[in-house]
């Protein structure tokens, strides 16, 4: 349990990158690109600790998934990003993709 939290931190940590970098104007603002490169150093770091026993394609499966599903959900909250009917469909199939794979594959370490 202790390797999915590092997963969950490590997906936090690129979430929170990936969406400073819109407000880093392209790395022209001083703190939000600060925010980016550490919420890498931070997300790169925990990801390489999750990869201790997580399989690396059910980790990546898994970051990439729920990575664009909150920074959707980021960019439609604080940057107004509109997302139509299709859109919230399509994060509904990740984010079912993304609990098959946790909670049933057996390629997943529980």
């Amino acid at each position: 349990m202790k390797y999915w939290m590092f997963l969950a931190i490590a997906i936090i940590g690129e979430v929170v990158a990936t969406s400073a970098l819109k407000s880093s104007e392209g790395f022209s603002k001083l703190v939000p690109s600060f925010v980016v490169v550490a919420g890498y150093v931070v997300a790169f770091y925990f990801l390489s600790l999750a990869l201790k026993t997580i399989p690396v394609g059910v980790a990546y499966a898994v970051w990439a998934g729920l990575g664009i599903v909150l920074v959707a959900a980021i960019a439609y909250i604080v940057h107004g990003q509109k997302l139509d009917v299709w859109a919230f469909i399509g994060i509904g199939f990740i984010v079912s993709g993304v609990a098959v794979l946790s909670l049933l594959s057996s390629t997943s370490a529980h």
